[in-house]
């Protein structure tokens, strides 16, 4: 089995942001000489994301506020007594998840006709990472 591991740093201008990775995935599966196989894609801090769907502007606002809405910020969360100030973007990970698993077919990242990876960011403003890691033959 072969393996390749890399790592990509954000630091995004916004508190909440939202960026398209998909074509930094596609070029370390790419580069990795696998055939058959997956690659993992997982943000590596508890205030950030991964996922897949549509590149639709209109989209990614709505999910914007839907998650605004089920996990608000607010200034009464316990978590703040810690003298933090993100337990909404601790709520809002556990919303989307840290990490997506995708399909390596034929030497490519293997998606849908309107499918894209993306790293959503929580609490921004300061540097995070994700790991890409493609595995297979």
């Amino acid at each position: 089995m072969k393996s390749l591991t890399e790592y990509l740093t954000f630091h995004t201008r916004r508190h909440r942001e939202y960026v398209n990775i998909t074509d930094k995935v596609a070029d370390v599966v790419a580069r990795s000489g696998i055939a058959e196989g997956m690659v993992l894609v997982s943000a590596m801090h508890i205030t950030a994301a991964v996922y897949v769907n549509d590149a639709e502007s209109g989209l990614i606002a709505d999910i914007d506020e839907w998650l605004e809405k089920l996990a608000p910020y607010r200034d009464d969360y316990r978590h703040h007594r810690t003298g933090e100030s993100n337990a909404d973007a601790h709520l809002k990970n556990l919303l989307v998840h840290h990490e997506v698993i995708l399909p390596i077919t034929a030497g490519r990242l293997d998606l849908g006709p309107w499918q894209q990876v993306y790293y959503a960011e929580f609490d921004g403003q300061r540097p995070k990472r994700v790991v890409i890691k493609a595995m297979g033959q």
